[in-house]
């Protein structure tokens, strides 16, 4: 199910600023050769992502799950002078090609890539976040949510991608997949957090926007 019909992404896109070269053969290259390219970012929720980081201008990002890097090469955009954003997935076989990107950009110095399970590479970080970006396994955002809360300072952001998950949020439990009702599991988690402030975008696929209070 397309939450957002195609001509209204189209039309976003044609009144969004351009994609870029780097990000647009990104985009095409993850198409041809990644499993489950609709997994990236593309083209206006990577917009959305550079503005919200140029907004805030984050000294520390923290992006869970990197794919093949689009999301945090736009994430890292927005980084203050002696910024880092560390971006960590599960997939080495992807991490070669995000490399690649990254370096292309000029961002090397800028986004650390880690390798490995989020649940094990988050404790060992000991940076306090301005900026968090959740697009992992969906059956984690709650776990995920809980160990990052405690490394992002007060006024900081979670961005959380996918809660709309395909549509599937909206349908009667029966036909809900067991991601789409770990989505309704986390935003249900975060709504009751009296710690946070809460914003469900109909972006995409759906982001959740959590300030820390």
């Amino acid at each position: 199910m397309e939450v957002i019909p195609g001509d209204i992404q189209a039309f976003a896109e044609k009144y969004t600023s351009p994609e870029g070269d780097l990000l647009y053969r990104l985009h095409r290259e993850t198409y041809l050769k990644a499993d489950q390219p609709h997994m990236l970012s593309g083209h206006v929720q990577g917009t959305f992502l550079s503005m919200v980081s140029h907004m805030m201008r984050p000294r520390r990002i923290l992006e869970i799950g990197t794919y093949t890097g689009y999301s945090a090469i736009c994430l890292a955009q927005g980084l203050e002078a002696g910024g880092m954003l560390h971006t960590i997935d599960v997939n080495e076989e992807l991490e070669d090609m995000a490399a690649r990107y990254i370096a292309e950009a000029g961002l090397t110095d800028k986004i650390t890539q880690h390798i490995g399970k989020a649940a094990n590479i988050i404790p060992e970080l000991n940076e306090t976040f301005d900026l968090i970006f959740i697009d992992a396994d969906k059956a984690g955002y709650g776990m995920y949510y809980d160990m990052v809360w405690e490394k992002l300072r007060t006024g900081g952001m979670i961005l959380a991608d996918n809660v709309l998950y395909h549509g599937e949020v909206v349908l009667n439990e029966s036909e809900q997949s067991n991601n789409a009702k770990a989505m309704i599991r986390f935003v249900e988690k975060a709504v009751a957090d009296d710690r946070a402030e809460t914003l469900l975008l109909t972006l995409r696929d759906g982001v959740m926007l959590i300030r820390k209070k």
